[in-house]
């Protein structure tokens, strides 16, 4: 599956444009990451355990952006994007989109 942030892809062509794609998670830091953000808050630098937290959370949104796509017939995503929240005080959400197409090559 060909994933990129552009609209076009040099040496194809968009043949068919399958639709929105997108690839959702949520996870809780946990007691033991709020202790220690917010002991590393009091000196500074970065949060180690949030960081790994994040960069899973952004690969297994992508994987679930993906396998949506190849359920709708798709072999590419154009235009993938992140965005990211909050819901409540403990739980972070990444969502992974863009736009599921087929591609053919020139």
């Amino acid at each position: 599956m060909i994933v990129v942030t552009t609209e076009h892809i040099e040496g194809y062509k968009v043949v068919d444009v399958k639709g929105p794609v997108f690839g959702l998670i949520v996870r809780s830091r946990g007691l033991g990451g709020d202790i220690m953000a917010g002991l590393k808050g009091l000196v500074g630098g970065e949060i180690m355990q949030y960081t790994a937290m994040l960069e899973d959370s952004r690969k297994e949104a992508i994987d679930r952006m993906i396998k949506n796509a190849h359920q709708m017939g798709a072999n590419a995503i154009i235009m993938m994007r992140f965005d990211s929240g909050e819901m409540g005080r403990s739980m972070s959400e990444i969502v992974a989109y863009g736009t599921a197409v087929v591609l053919e090559k020139l």
